[in-house]
């Protein structure tokens, strides 16, 4: 069996979904100067909707293939956002937006539909803005004075990122955000949970940088080595939109 064939058999076996058509996506250009702004408007109240991507889906190669952000994308975010609509049908947290919901949540059972959904919708739009094409490539200013007071150095940091993305058992995420002093810190969440959860997780925040480590965001290209994808990862980040995010907090 040759590669191409395998590694489309993989993605939909480990996946259990097809492929799925392309689906167009707007420029950077006219999304903005760092491909936010659009993206986060369909985070902000209901129903809420999937972003397009700010660049094409061959944008980030060779780290990430342009098979895993159709599937990613199109498939698994729209999922999320769909599912959330649905549950927010019946819910007391209707008509909030995504932030108010996930400060809201508070670990009841009923909530999961919920917590699950509006997670994956918060965290993979955040995923995909920070990975836009081009910018800083380590961070600068004032991000970058708080990283080096906080790591050492920004070497310090990438090694304390990917060691809590690695340490994430099964599906998750790794952060690194900003706490209530205005100071960052590292931390990983299981399945869709994220720092604005305050009163679920370990250590509540504002997340300005996430990484996906579930098996749908690298699979099909990385397999088992989620090392390899991790540390492509960290060379595909915008540190302009993190600074950004870091400035507007």
């Amino acid at each position: 069996m040759n590669r191409r064939k395998f590694s489309k058999q993989a993605g939909m076996i480990s996946l259990g979904i097809g492929l799925v058509p392309m689906i167009a996506c707007k420029s950077s250009k006219e999304l903005g100067k760092d491909g936010t702004s659009a993206m986060a408007a369909g985070t902000m109240a209901e129903p809420f909707t999937l972003p397009a991507l700010p660049y094409a889906h061959n944008a980030l190669l060779p780290i990430i293939d342009e098979m895993t952000m159709q599937i990613h994308h199109g498939k698994h975010h729209a999922g999320y956002v769909t599912n959330l609509n649905k549950a927010l049908e019946t819910s007391p947290l209707k008509g909030k937006s995504i932030t108010e919901i996930m400060m809201s949540l508070t670990g009841n059972a009923t909530e999961n539909a919920v917590r699950n959904n509006a997670g994956g919708h918060f965290n993979h739009t955040l995923f995909w803005e920070i990975m836009t094409p081009g910018g800083a490539k380590m961070p600068e200013g004032k991000l970058g004075e708080a990283i080096k007071k906080k790591f050492t150095s920004f070497e310090g940091f990438k090694t304390a990122f990917s060691d809590a993305a690695m340490k994430v058992f099964g599906s998750g995420w790794a952060w690194l955000a900003v706490d209530k002093n205005g100071e960052v810190f590292i931390s990983s969440t299981p399945n869709q949970d994220n720092p604005l959860m305050s009163k679920i997780v370990a250590q509540g925040g504002t997340p300005i940088l996430g990484i996906d480590v579930w098996e749908h965001a690298y699979y099909l290209k990385y397999q088992n080595l989620r090392k390899d994808y991790v540390t492509g990862f960290l060379s595909l980040i915008n540190w302009d939109v993190v600074g950004k995010k870091y400035a507007a907090i």
